[in-house]
């Protein structure tokens, strides 16, 4: 069993949050989904971005998200890889200086690390890219091609792997994100 740290925080994107916190655990990892100052049994709400027809997404009320570990009790030393979510979220948490150090930390340390849609966004303002082929959503692409990462523009459903790093550019993404993370933690799956 891995243990895999997920950050999230108020208004990330609902799938992106709630299918690969569920996905991880079924297959019998240890998630912990912690957002900056909150605490395990606190919550943050989550938004649905949807596609309507109109030159960006909407975006709707989603779910309440319960975390269930606390932020500020980490030790990055006990986490096999690091998930990060997408939606609204990543604009603030890439502004809180513990984020991007624990981002670093599976860098530094080539552990695993998979994003999808925004939540790319806390690895340019990381800048852990530089040199790296990945996706995000699409109006992510200016900051990882400012941050010097090779953006691929893939289908979203799509998944994008350079060395430790997989990406995807949505939640429709998330059976080939989720495949390639495990297979980057070295999860073998038998049925």
């Amino acid at each position: 069993m891995k243990k895999i740290l997920l950050i999230t925080g108020d208004f990330a994107e609902d799938y992106e949050t709630m299918v690969p916190f569920q996905m991880l655990q079924m297959i019998g990892h240890e998630v912990h989904a912690v957002c900056p100052d909150k605490k395990s049994g606190e919550k943050v709400k989550t938004a649905i971005h949807d596609f309507e027809g109109d030159q960006t997404y909407t975006e709707k009320p989603g779910h309440l998200f319960e975390l269930n570990f606390d932020f500020n009790d980490v030790n990055l030393n006990d986490y096999d890889g690091l998930f990060l979510v997408g939606g609204r979220a990543p604009e603030y948490l890439r502004l809180n200086s513990k984020v991007i150090e624990y981002t670093k930390h599976f860098f530094e340390n080539d552990k695993p690390v998979a994003a999808v849609c925004h939540g790319i966004q806390i690895l340019t303002a990381a800048n852990v890219v530089k040199g790296r082929k990945l996706t995000a959503y699409p109006a992510v692409k200016p900051e990882v091609e400012l941050a010097g990462g090779e953006f691929q523009d893939v289908e979203p459903t799509e998944t994008v792997v350079d060395g430790n790093l997989a990406t995807s550019p949505a939640w429709p993404g998330h059976a080939s994100l989720v495949k390639a993370f495990l297979k980057l933690l070295g999860t073998e799956i038998k049925l």
